[in-house]
C-alpha cells in the first residue's frame, strides 16, 4: 500500500511540474552560439537571466554553426514559416534583405527605453530609412594575432607596418622553417579576412566603400594590385590551408604553429587565455600609404538581434532582445568575444589583454568599413565571397577578379 501511496505522490508531483512548465509561454532564440564558439557563454548567461527574471516564459536557444546559420536563416526567411521570436543576424544587407521582405519587427517603439545606453553610431547598421530593426551585441574587427616570440626568433621585436616589410620578415620566416601564416582556406569568409584588409589598405577605406555600392568600379588599378599582393601572400599560407577550417586553424596558431592569424577579433579571449607565448594584436600593414593608414580597418558594429514580424508576442520579445543584447555586450566584453556596443557601466578590470590592444587601435581608427559579405546583398556576396575562392584557388587571376566583379556587382 504504502508503495502505491508513494507511486500515486510520485505522479502527482510529475503532474504539477509538468503543468507548471506547460504554463510557461515558450520563445525562441536562434543563434550561431554553438558549443566553441567565442560567445556562447555570454549567450547562456543572458538567457539564463532572461528566464529567470520572466518566471511566466520559458527562452530556449537553437544554435547553429556560422556558413549553416546563414543557408538556415535565409531559407526560414524566404518562407516566411517555422520562424523563430528572436534571431541572430549580421547588420547592413544581410539584415536589409529581411526588413524588405517584411520579416522583421520594427524596434523604435521599445528602443527609447535603453537609448540611453546606445549611440546612434551603434545602431546606424541595423537602422533602415530611418526605423530601427536591430539591436546591437558586441563590435568586431579584422584583426591580425602575432607569435611575438616566433617573431624574436628571427630578429623582430616588432610587427612590420608595411607591405614590403612585411614581406621581407615572410621570408626570414621560411628561412627559419617557420610558417607565416594560418589561413583556413575551406571557408570563404575566412579568405576574405585576408583580401579585404589588403584592399582596405590599398584603395582606402572610402574607396572600398565605394566599390561595395557601386559607386566606383571593381575594375581599377588598386583592386588589382590588392590581389596580386594576396597570390603573392599564399606562398607565406599553410600549404594544407584549402583543407582546413577556421577552429583548425586557430587552434594551430594557439599551438604556436604560425606566426600570425588573421580573423575577427571575437578570438581575443582564446588567444589570451590559451596561447603559451606572447601573443599580440595588431592591423595589417599598408600597402599604399596615399590612399591608406595602418589604422584603416574592416568591421564595425555588426552582431545583431532582431524579432520577427510573425512572433506572437512581438513587443514582449522587442524588450527581451533588448535586455540579451545588453548582456551579451558586457559578457562578450568581458570575455574577449568583441568589444562592447552599450555603454560600459561595469568592472572592467577582468577584460582580456588582446581585447585592451584592440580597443586601442579601434580608437586611433580614421576608416572603417563592414565585412563585404555583410555589407552587400545575400546575392552579391556569394558572388563576392565566390570570386574570392577562386583567386584562392587559382582559378583566375587578378585582373579577372576585378573586372568578373565588375561584370557581376553592377
Amino acid at each position: 500500500m504504502k508503495k502505491v501511496v508513494a507511486l500515486v505522490l510520485s505522479l502527482v508531483l510529475l503532474m504539477s511540474v509538468t503543468a507548471a512548465f506547460a504554463d510557461k509561454t515558450p520563445l525562441t532564440l536562434w543563434s550561431i552560439a554553438v558549443e566553441g564558439d567565442a560567445n556562447r557563454a555570454a549567450y547562456l548567461a543572458a538567457v539564463d537571466a532572461f528566464n529567470e527574471a520572466n518566471p511566466d516564459y520559458e527562452m530556449t536557444m537553437e544554435p547553429t554553426e556560422n556558413e549553416a546559420y546563414k543557408t538556415k536563416i535565409k531559407a526560414a526567411m524566404s518562407a516566411g514559416t517555422d520562424l523563430p521570436d528572436i534571431f541572430f543576424t549580421w547588420s547592413m544587407s544581410f539584415l536589409g534583405d529581411f526588413v524588405d521582405a517584411g520579416r522583421v519587427y520594427c524596434l523604435d517603439d521599445v528602443l527609447p527605453a535603453y537609448k540611453d545606453k546606445l549611440t546612434d553610431t551603434v545602431l546606424a547598421n541595423s537602422t533602415y530609412d530611418g526605423k530601427h530593426y536591430g539591436v546591437p551585441l558586441t563590435m568586431n574587427v579584422v584583426t591580425m594575432f602575432a607569435n611575438m616570440d616566433m617573431l624574436k626568433e628571427v630578429g623582430y621585436d616588432a610587427v612590420p607596418e608595411t607591405y614590403d616589410e612585411l614581406i621581407v620578415l615572410c621570408d626570414k620566416l621560411l628561412e627559419a622553417g617557420k610558417i607565416p601564416f594560418g589561413v583556413a582556406g575551406k571557408e570563404n569568409w575566412c579568405l576574405s579576412e585576408y583580401t579585404e584588409p589588403l584592399l582596405v589598405k590599398t584603395i582606402g577605406s572610402e574607396g572600398l566603400k565605394k566599390c561595395y555600392t557601386g559607386e566606383e568600379s571593381w575594375d581599377q588599378p588598386g583592386v588589382i594590385t590588392a590581389m596580386e599582393k594576396f597570390i603573392e601572400l599564399k606562398k607565406y599560407i599553410d600549404p594544407n590551408a584549402a583543407a582546413l577550417g577556421n577552429e583548425e586553424v586557430k587552434q594551430n596558431f594557439i599551438d604556436g604553429k604560425y606566426a600570425f592569424y588573421q580573423n575577427g577579433s571575437w578570438n581575443c579571449g582564446d588567444i589570451s587565455d590559451k596561447a603559451q607565448f606572447t601573443a599580440q594584436a595588431c592591423m595589417f600593414p599598408v600597402v599604399d600609404a596615399e590612399k591608406s593608414s595602418l589604422y584603416q580597418m574592416i568591421g564595425g558594429p555588426n552582431d545583431t538581434l532582431a524579432v520577427t514580424a510573425t512572433s506572437a508576442n512581438p513587443e514582449l520579445c522587442a524588450k527581451a532582445a533588448f535586455d540579451l543584447g545588453c548582456i551579451i555586450s558586457r559578457e562578450g566584453n568581458l570575455n574577449g568575444a568583441g568589444l562592447p556596443t552599450w555603454a560600459v557601466d561595469y568592472d572592467t578590470s577582468s577584460v582580456k589583454y588582446l581585447s585592451n590592444q584592440v580597443a586601442e587601435m579601434v580608437a586611433k581608427s580614421d576608416g572603417m568599413v563592414l565585412f563585404g559579405d555583410n555589407f552587400l546583398s545575400a546575392d552579391a556576396a556569394n558572388t563576392y565571397l565566390d570570386y574570392i575562392a577562386q583567386i584562392f584557388a587559382g582559378d583566375i587571376d587578378a585582373e579577372a577578379f576585378a573586372k568578373g566583379l565588375a561584370a557581376d556587382l553592377k
